[in-house]
């Protein structure tokens, strides 16, 4: 079955749909050059490519409008492509999924998912991913296991200019100097190597980690529509 991931940015998504059978095709308006190169990929508008042809759709539109850090750019407008995907995809016809940042205006009741829910983390076991997202999607959602919060978190967030990171016990924002993106519970800070083994991916850089999901979520939610198509 073929699977096209809109929004594909440097394909976390689409190695899920890969791990779970899909043959992929990813598109992005910007080149991607580390872009898994055993996958498909194509540079174009994801709001207006063709959805013909394809048997599952998962679209991830651009999130920095509702995103926890947004109020720290409240001069920048950014679009919000959520509505305009939602429509295209339920006039295609086409299984989809759409997945943003927990702010995001997806439908009530949207899936939860969480690293922890995986396993995900630091080899060392220093820091667990708690990398929240929702997922929208046109059939029954899976499933999920709890949260298995109880450690350090690994958090990812991407700005320009440097990276922030959150102070949960005080409330409020570090600003570090550094490459764009960083990982962080209050002021630890986790290095790339490190930030890659809490996504489960290992050929991003860290400006693209911060834009990506992991492979086990798309995974997941990919079994489990296969698994509804089968009957299982």
């Amino acid at each position: 079955m073929k699977a096209l991931d809109l929004f594909s940015g440097a394909g976390g998504a689409s190695m899920g749909l890969y791990m779970a059978g899909f043959d992929v095709t990813g598109v992005d308006i910007e080149n991607q050059p580390h872009y898994p190169p055993f996958l498909h990929f194509v540079r174009a508008d994801a709001t207006t490519f063709p959805l013909e042809g394809f048997d599952f759709i998962w679209a991830s539109p651009i999130c920095q409008k509702h995103t926890q850090l947004n109020y720290l750019h409240r001069s920048r407008k950014y679009d919000d492509f959520i509505p305009l995907m939602r429509k295209r995809l339920i006039a295609s016809g086409i299984p989809w999924v759409i997945e943003n940042v927990p702010n995001a205006p997806l439908a009530r009741g949207a899936l939860v998912l969480c690293g922890t829910m995986f396993g995900l983390g630091t080899k060392d076991g220093r820091g667990e991913l708690r990398r929240h997202r929702i997922f929208e999607t046109s059939f029954g959602k899976p499933l999920t296991p709890r949260c298995q919060h109880s450690r350090r978190t690994v958090r990812i967030f991407g700005t320009h200019g440097g990276y922030h990171t959150l102070d949960q016990r005080e409330r409020r924002t570090v600003r570090v100097h550094g490459h764009a993106g960083g990982i962080a519970r209050g002021i630890q800070m986790f290095n790339v190597s490190e930030w890659k083994e809490a996504m489960g991916i290992g050929w991003m850089t860290g400006a693209e980690l911060s834009q990506a999901i992991p492979p086990a979520y798309a995974e997941f939610i990919a079994r489990h529509f296969l698994r509804n198509e089968k009957g299982e």
